[in-house]
């Protein structure tokens, strides 16, 4: 059963189509992973599935809500951890999360027990009292996603969660994905620029260019439709988008990239 799925969903700046008819179904449990260069439209898409920009055509819906319809009942259902740091370096650990656990509206009596799982979850139980600004990179991407957890959604949403980060602590946050993925009944939707990470944590990718899904499949089917038996995923990657590079975004995508890797750095 598909727990997301959209139909024709577009979204237009004046004359720029960010995101073109998109169409997708990603079905309930495991990694779902959405791929592409910079400006293919990714973080727009992901924007309009968790109500953040309004779509400008096409429909979206999540655990059977619509985004534009229904954006409360949305986000009650979803988690999502932006490339931004979302955690407050001015608070501890614990006090982001209670932060967050009020606003989720999540139950008095609920708050310590829930707080103290995700701490344990992340493996942040013995700096749960310490100030976020004293954490690593790796530490702080670990704090977000256990405050995206919560509030216990069906589909977490990580945009880039490993952008910025050191082997040692991508690793680490992959780890805790799995874990994710294997003791929680939630989907994920991810987007990476690194191909060994969707390889490794998704189930399905789509590869999207110039705001179109071009290519959708497991790695493994992706990999077996270009032909040669020891292809890789970034050979997929490159098949699908052209063989070209890239120029990296405007100078706003490279700001932001840059301001994030410094702060997780």
């Amino acid at each position: 059963m598909a727990i997301l799925e959209t139909k024709g969903l577009t979204k237009q700046f004046g004359a720029l189509v960010a995101v073109d008819d998109l169409n997708l179904s990603v079905e309930h449990g495991g990694v779902f992973g959405l791929l592409g260069p910079n400006g293919a439209g990714k973080t727009t898409a992901i924007k309009m599935l968790t109500t953040l920009l309004p779509p400008t055509r096409g429909s979206a819906t999540i655990a059977g809500f619509d985004v534009v319809r229904r954006p409360s009942d949305v986000r009650r259902n979803i988690g999502y951890v932006p490339q931004l740091i979302s955690a407050d370096g001015t608070l501890t650990g614990y006090e982001n999360l209670l932060v967050f656990a009020k606003l989720y509206d999540i139950p008095r009596r609920e708050r310590t027990k829930r707080i103290q799982d995700a701490l344990d979850f992340m493996g942040l139980t013995d700096f749960a009292r310490k100030m976020v600004r004293t954490y690593s990179g790796g530490m702080i991407r670990r704090l977000e996603i256990a405050q995206s957890m919560l509030h216990r959604p069906r589909m977490l949403f990580l945009d880039e969660p490993t952008i910025g980060l050191d082997p040692l602590a991508r690793k680490t946050v992959w780890d805790h994905v799995e874990q994710l993925k294997a003791d929680y009944d939630t989907t994920i939707l991810l987007t990476t620029h690194l191909m060994e990470e969707a390889d490794s944590l998704c189930d399905r990718v789509a590869i999207m260019h110039h705001g179109k899904v071009v290519a959708i499949g497991t790695p493994d089917e992706l990999k077996a439709s270009i032909g040669p038996e020891e292809a890789s995923l970034d050979d997929v990657f490159i098949h699908f988008t052209g063989d070209s590079m890239e120029t990296g975004g405007g100078y706003r995508d490279v700001r932001r990239a840059r301001r994030t890797a410094r702060r997780l750095g």
